[in-house]
C-alpha cells in the first residue's frame, strides 16, 4: 500500500513543481492536491487503526500525514487565495520531521519492520531529499525569497520522478531491482539535480520579496 501512495506522491510533486516553475497555470493543480491529500490522510488512518499495535506500521503510516496535510493545505491556499506564509512555516516543521524520519529509516527501519535493509536505506534517502525540498518551500513561502521559486519548482518536479515514480515502480513490481546500487543512484541523482538546477537557475538570497501570485501558494511535498 505504501508503494501505491509513493507513486501518487511522485505525481503531485511533479505537478506542483511545474506550477512553481510556471508551466501549470492558476488553480489547475488543485484537483491533484485534493486527490492525493485525501489519499494520504485516509490511508494512514486505516493503517494505524488496523496495525494492532505494530510499531513499524504505525511509524511508517505516521509520516504519510505530513504529505496529506501539505497537499490539502496547498489546495486550500489556491482555492481560497490564502496567504502562503502559514504553509511556509508548516513546511519548516515538516522539514524538521523529515530529518527525523530519515534518521529512523537509516538507523532502524529494516530491523523494526523485518525487511531488507535496502528498504530502510531507500526510505532514508527519500526522506532526506524531501527534508531539503520542504525547507525550500519554507524559504519561498515564509521568507518570501521569490528568486528561489523556479529553482524549487524545477527540483520539486524532478523529485517527483526519482523519489516518487521510480522507487514506487520498483517497490510495486520489480523487487529484485531494489539494491544498494539503486539507493546510491537515487541519492546521487538527487544531489546532482540540485546542483545542476542551482547552476542553471541561479537563485539569489535577496531581501524579502513577494512571490508572484501564480506561484506563491503552489508548493507541496
Amino acid at each position: 500500500m505504501a508503494s501505491v501512495g509513493l507513486l501518487y506522491v511522485g505525481a503531485v510533486l511533479f505537478v506542483n513543481g511545474l506550477a512553481l516553475f510556471g508551466l501549470v497555470k492558476g488553480t489547475s493543480m488543485i484537483p491533484m492536491n485534493l486527490f492525493v491529500g485525501i489519499l494520504q490522510v485516509v490511508t494512514p488512518c486505516y493503517l494505524i487503526f488496523t496495525a494492532d499495535g505494530d510499531q513499524a506500521t504505525i511509524v511508517g503510516a505516521s509520516g504519510l500525514f505530513l504529505f496529506g496535510f501539505t497537499y490539502l493545505y496547498v489546495a486550500m491556499n489556491n482555492a481560497f487565495d490564502l496567504d502562503g506564509t502559514g504553509l511556509g512555516w508548516f513546511s519548516l516543521f515538516v522539514a524538521m520531521a523529515a530529518v527525523v524520519y530519515a534518521w529512523w529509516n537509516f538507523a532502524s527501519y529494516s530491523a523494526l519492520a523485518g525487511t531488507d535493509p535496502a528498504v530502510g536505506d531507500l526510505l532514508g534517502v527519500l526522506w532526506a531529499s524531501w527534508a531539503v525540498l520542504w525547507f525550500l518551500f519554507f524559504v519561498v513561502l515564509a521568507l518570501g525569497k521569490a528568486s528561489f521559486t523556479r529553482f524549487t519548482g524545477a527540483w520539486c518536479a524532478a523529485q517527483g520522478i526519482y523519489t516518487g515514480f521510480v522507487p514506487a515502480i520498483v517497490l510495486l513490481n520489480i523487487p529484485d531491482a531494489l539494491t544498494s546500487t539503486l539507493v546510491w543512484i537515487i541519492a546521487i541523482v538527487s544531489v546532482g539535480s540540485f546542483v545542476a538546477f542551482w547552476a542553471l537557475l541561479r537563485p539569489r538570497w535577496q531581501p524579502r520579496e513577494t512571490p508572484p501570485a501564480s506561484t506563491a501558494y503552489s508548493a507541496g511535498a
